[in-house]
């Protein structure tokens, strides 16, 4: 790769799968040459909704050194990756209040031409996840993005399944090998079109 490109995976998980998916897409970046930042955005839930499950506050504990996502994590991405479950068909609420606050930005013009692609999870195999991910879509649209999705682009692809972005249903246990890979595929082909755009835009 002849253009250093950064990378800032941001995520919200509750219970650890989209961490997962999350951890191999950085390992997938890495590979790939980037410079990488991980990053969670903050849990808004109410604590008593939280302790109903225990998973939900161990995970909490597990992940609590992870730096929570800022501004500058997207102003300094030449791409980024989000990552969340779906709720009903849609992002995760923690998750849009970052992506919602990040009007200022917006405004100014510097979350345009940056490359954007998402990965999600869900309890059921139909549970949202194609609609979770065209909904992030709806954002990186308005911030003037250049999505890049999985597609076929790559043999494990046809085994995950889903070309919006990585996917796995929790209800089946942690994310496998195949999601897993399927998440690295993803992150290493949004660095391969960040690192073309750097070097065009250098050219030009």
């Amino acid at each position: 790769m002849s253009e250093s490109v950064n990378v800032s995976v941001i995520y919200y998980s509750a219970t650890g799968t989209v961490h997962a998916l999350a951890r191999a897409a950085v390992e997938g970046a890495e590979k790939a040459g980037a410079q990488v930042r991980l990053r969670r955005v903050p849990e808004t839930a109410p604590q008593e909704v939280i302790s109903l499950r225990q998973e939900w506050v161990r995970h909490l504990a597990d992940t609590a050194d992870v730096e929570l996502a800022g501004h500058d994590d997207l102003e300094w991405a030449d791409a980024a990756l989000f990552g969340t479950p779906t709720r009903f068909g849609n992002p995760a609420s923690q998750l849009r209040v970052f992506m919602e606050s990040t009007g200022p930005l917006w405004f100014q013009g510097r979350l345009a031409g940056k490359v954007y692609s998402a990965f999600t999870a869900s309890s059921t195999a139909h549970g949202g996840q194609e609609s979770t991910l065209l909904a992030l879509g709806n954002t990186f649209y308005h911030w003037g993005g250049i999505i890049v999705p999985p597609g076929y682009t790559d043999p494990i692809q046809f085994q995950s399944g889903n070309p919006y972005g990585t996917s796995h249903v929790s209800d089946t246990g942690a994310p496998g090998e195949v999601q897993l890979q399927a998440a690295r595929h993803q992150a290493r082909r949004a660095v391969e079109v960040a690192a073309a755009l750097k070097e065009g835009r250098t050219a030009a």
